[in-house]
């Protein structure tokens, strides 16, 4: 890609991009229906306005066809900070083909080069494609930033920040969760993926059965908020290193029969922690040792976690029977260590596993 000045004649292109679905909904100011009109006073004011404020916005375009493909900006500058907020868009007809990535590098190299020593990125918390692109470009998670960005019908969004320096290097973090191995773990009888948008309903069904609530923390009813942000949500958990949050899949089936999460919480000491539940008419079947030994195998392979932890409730038999087949070791008894039902607190036998107890 290359980025050179926007120009009257990008006004088609640019009405397209903006009025695309996915555009309106991480655009959220955006007019909808997006007409060649608004692109037309895009080109002739917001531009020019940008500008005069210190910022500059660019086109993304085809290096051979000069074809717009993109844009990308820097606004909100803080002269006094030396600081400013990049954002950026993809056409449909150009996305998945690493162009935002290029044009990122390209922009903030140039921009921390030339008196700017800050620039701040922020991304929805359901846009894990924008944060990929923003960690592939050196910049770093810092954290949320709750109601930054207004959205539709009054709301606001929070947005994850992301921030790159003058001084930091060009190659990006390596990552505290990488991606699975062709995208899942499977042994040929289960099979583990990440969750995700599409399964709703399902973890609906898992999250609400009475012995699955009981063993959550708090015990209360998921409500459906909740449920949905956690599918929507997953894969930016996973990218900020903090959760895993898996399927389990019937490999022959295909059908989803329960899940299991890892719970990165304390990478200070490379303790991280696993649970899991299962449907009733899949238990019995060994699917819930399976899926800890895989979860447990790429751990150790793929991560730095050197102590991996999990937790039955006393009364639990069949859970405590799962962590030993997977070659958990049980290490201690905690007494009142989790909010339970009505005020009162549970105690929670808990069981540990490190990479030479899977060599045994």
């Amino acid at each position: 890609m290359r980025l050179r000045a926007f120009r009257a004649d990008d006004a088609d292109a640019l009405a397209a991009a903006f009025d695309d679905p996915l555009s309106r909904r991480f655009l959220p100011p955006l007019p909808s229906p997006y007409t060649v009109a608004h692109a037309e006073r895009y080109l002739a004011e917001h531009v020019v306005a940008t500008s005069a404020e210190g910022g500059a916005l660019y086109a993304i375009a085809d290096p051979e066809t000069d074809e717009l493909l993109g844009g990308i900006g820097v606004d909100k500058v803080v002269p006094i900070r030396r600081q400013a907020e990049v954002g950026y868009w993809v056409g449909p007809w150009a996305r998945q083909r690493g162009v935002a990535t290029a044009a990122l590098r390209a922009l903030s190299t140039h921009a921390l080069g030339h008196g700017l020593e800050r620039l701040e990125l922020l991304t929805h918390l359901d846009n894990p494609v924008s944060q990929r692109v923003a960690m592939a470009a050196a910049f770093r998670r810092e954290g949320l930033r709750r109601g930054a960005q207004p959205g539709r019908d009054g709301a606001r969004d929070d947005m994850v920040v992301f921030a790159r320096l003058a001084g930091d290097p060009e190659t990006p973090e390596p990552r505290l969760l990488p991606d699975l191995p062709g995208g899942e773990l499977s042994d040929g009888v289960v099979r583990l993926r990440p969750l995700g948008p599409g399964d709703y309903d399902f973890l609906t069904e898992l999250l609400n059965l009475p012995e699955v609530i009981a063993t959550s923390v708090p015990p209360d009813p998921p409500t459906a908020e909740r449920i949905r942000r956690r599918c929507d949500r997953a894969e930016t958990q996973w990218l900020g290193g903090t959760r895993a949050d898996l399927v389990i899949e019937d490999a022959v089936t295909g059908e989803p029969v329960g899940d299991i999460g890892l719970f990165y919480d304390d990478p200070f000491t490379q303790q991280a922690m696993i649970g899991y539940s299962m449907l009733p008419a899949y238990r019995g079947r060994g699917f819930p040792t399976r899926a800890a030994q895989l979860l447990s195998l790429w751990v150790f392979a793929e991560t730095d976690v050197v102590r991996l932890i999990a937790g039955a409730a006393p009364d639990n038999v069949a859970s405590q029977r799962v962590l030993e087949k997977a070659r958990f070791h049980r290490e201690a008894y905690l007494r009142a260590r989790l909010p339970g039902p009505a005020g009162k607190r549970a105690d929670d036998v808990q069981y540990v596993l490190l990479a030479e107890d899977l060599l045994d």
